[in-house]
């Protein structure tokens, strides 16, 4: 991640939308979809199953964002996960019309038998622009010119932020490549919650935590704000009751803990935040949550590891 806008004419500038990763392969006839972490979703998004309606060729592999909408008219994660993190999947009919999403496509990585994950990232998209159709929820992600400027937008419009990519570069397989650089209006993690405060019998807040590399869990913050309705908090509360335990689980001892209960870290949740000086064992500062997800507790690792 970044801190500065990268510049040069082998640099391209896209917006950071606040989605969830998702890579579409087709092949023989079938269309799979699997998140970041290999996790099938076909069946969540069946807008993606009429493949030759927006794509045209005989096998192909797409790297994209899937992105939904809040009431803001803004990229919403905490909308988008709504459909990612459904589990009965009789339900997709009638929350596919309440959660519409959008697949914003970005790279390709394998075209009609062979691969092209090789090529520069602009032979790549020259790829895309060709074989891709879009639709109202298929689009192809657009590029800036201004990285500074779309960054400035960006700020004013209290978005994620915006991706800078070398469009020299070959694309890089489950690993991280500052040729392809984020530059964050805000930051985000993942954390465990291992406590929470009530009001009128219902969370209003929870303290958050992460691990070290010897399993020491560290308290980094506590929030009672961000995208989680009312409905959201009880069904929190029904979450963290069976967990309650008598001992602190926080190596370290929370800024707010007199009137805290104690549980043991599983669920996790996505957290921004405005500042983090981790460096100087602070916690975060103003953070809010913006949606449950299913990280494994122990996988929330502190960022310095």
């Amino acid at each position: 991640m970044g801190t500065s806008v990268p510049e040069g004419d082998h640099w391209r500038y896209e917006i950071k939308w606040d989605g969830t990763r998702m890579v579409t392969y087709y092949d023989q006839g079938t269309v799979t979809v699997y998140n970041r972490k290999q996790r099938e979703r076909t069946h969540h998004y069946p807008e993606l199953q009429d493949i030759h309606s927006y794509c045209m060729a005989e096998s192909v592999i797409l790297d994209g964002e899937m992105i939904a909408l809040g009431r803001d008219g803004k990229p919403s994660f905490h909308e988008v996960m709504r459909r990612d993190l459904l589990t009965r999947m009789e339900r997709i009919k009638e929350v596919q019309p309440a959660v519409p999403v959008t697949y914003m496509i970005f790279d390709v990585l394998y075209h009609n038998g062979t691969w092209v994950h090789t090529w520069p990232l602009a032979e790549r998209l020259q790829l895309l622009e060709k074989i891709i159709t879009p639709l109202p929820h298929i689009q192809l992600a657009a590029a800036h010119p201004d990285g500074n400027k779309l960054f400035q937008v960006m700020q004013q419009q209290n978005m994620e932020g915006i991706v800078c990519k070398d469009l020299r570069s070959a694309y890089a397989f489950g690993r991280k490549d500052d040729r392809w650089m984020k530059v964050k209006n805000y930051g985000d993690t993942v954390a465990a919650i291992g406590g929470f405060t009530l009001g009128g019998g219902f969370v209003n807040a929870v303290l958050l935590g992460q691990f070290d590399h010897e399993g020491k869990f560290w308290y980094i913050g506590h929030t009672g704000t961000g995208k989680l309705s009312k409905a959201d908090w009880r069904q929190l509360t029904d979450l963290l009751a069976p967990s309650v335990v008598k001992e602190r689980p926080f190596t370290n001892r929370p800024e707010r803990h007199k009137d805290a209960y104690w549980v043991r870290p599983g669920v996790t949740v996505k957290v921004q935040f405005s500042e983090w000086r981790w460096q100087e064992g602070r916690s975060m500062r103003q953070p809010s949550i913006q949606s449950f997800v299913q990280t494994k507790a122990e996988d929330c690792k502190l960022p310095w590891l």
